[in-house]
């Protein structure tokens, strides 16, 4: 897998030992994908390889630091990507999703059933490597976050349709469905960290609030984002009936939007141009605003650390950032 300019970046700046870890989570990755027969095994991997900057493992190797256990932090770094890309799928079943980071889906490939089969196995794969580590309060810190993962899809189908959903409900199903597994990686960097399990508490938070940018912007982009860049289609959370903050801030400033009817967005040309109404309201540049706060509150919150962990940390926050840019 190619690595973003962004995570180059990252890795320069967390040390030299950052790139070999990375380097051997792709490794383990991959070979988890393979090891489950056949089918799965293809569905698996083509949902790892498809990738992303992996900020969520990068996050566990930085703040574990370069004098953690080498082959324990990997395992929790590989973990939590596990976890993430089980969610994809399984999301991608939920919303009947035919692309995914541009590229056809396992459920629009081989079905629900097969695609079912594959976010078990990822899931589960994800505690096997995650128990090996013999810690059982790293395997409570990743079940913590998928039970939150889980109670965040329930309430996003709660609110299907709903054009209504209060901001604070928004935000709350942001921090379940997204901010959670951030904060898993970090605190599972600092229980990997030699003596630094006392940070946890403040790493988790910063990953908390970095979660949350990161998903204010994926929302952002969902309303003004080209396929071609986000790899989904334009309006895609409006067609699967989803609430975001654009639509939030924007039904203030344009009333007609209070009301729309989301369940006749059924189409990718209705769904942009809903997109296009929002986006005429200005809100996107204060759903941005947004977000760069959490970001700055995030950087401003870190706990006392080593120069290379610090800024390598505040590099991933700024790169939620640039995913808007």
């Amino acid at each position: 897998m190619a690595i973003a300019p962004t995570v180059e970046a990252v890795m320069q700046a967390g040390g030299a030992h950052i790139p070999p870890l990375l380097a051997a989570a792709e490794e383990r990755l991959a070979a988890l994908a393979a090891g489950h027969g056949h089918v799965l095994a293809r569905h698996a991997g083509d949902t790892i390889a498809a990738g992303g900057k992996r900020l969520r493992p990068l996050l566990v190797l930085v703040v574990a630091g370069q004098s953690a256990r080498a082959v324990e932090a990997v395992r929790a770094a590989v973990a939590v990507e596990l976890i993430h890309s089980a969610t994809l799928v399984h999301d991608d079943v939920l919303d009947a999703a035919a692309l995914r980071r541009g590229r056809p889906t396992v459920v629009a490939t081989a079905g629900r059933a097969i695609a079912t089969a594959t976010g078990d196995l990822l899931f589960s794969r994800a505690f096997a490597e995650l128990a090996a580590n013999g810690r059982p309060e790293e395997v409570r810190v990743l079940s913590d976050a998928s039970s939150a993962l889980a109670e965040g899809e329930l309430l996003q189908r709660a609110d299907a349709f709903d054009p209504r959903v209060a901001l604070e409900r928004y935000l709350r199903r942001c921090e379940l469905k997204t901010a959670s597994l951030f904060e898993a990686a970090c605190r599972l960097g600092a229980l990997e960290a030699p003596g630094g399990a006392g940070d946890s508490e403040a790493l988790g938070a910063f990953g908390r609030r970095v979660g949350l940018a990161f998903q204010l912007l994926d929302d952002v982009l969902d309303v003004s984002g080209p396929a071609s860049r986000t790899g989904k289609t334009r309006g895609a959370d409006l067609l699967d009936g989803t609430v975001t903050l654009p639509l939030i801030l924007a039904r203030e400033r344009d009333p007609e939007l209070a009301g729309v009817d989301l369940r006749g967005v059924v189409t990718p040309e209705r769904a942009a141009e809903v997109c296009d109404r929002i986006e005429a309201t200005g809100v996107l540049a204060e759903a941005r605003r947004r977000a760069l706060e959490v970001v700055a509150d995030a950087k401003a919150a870190l706990p006392e650390l080593d120069e290379r962990r610090r800024a390598a940390l505040e590099l991933v926050a700024d790169s939620v950032v640039e995913r808007y840019a």
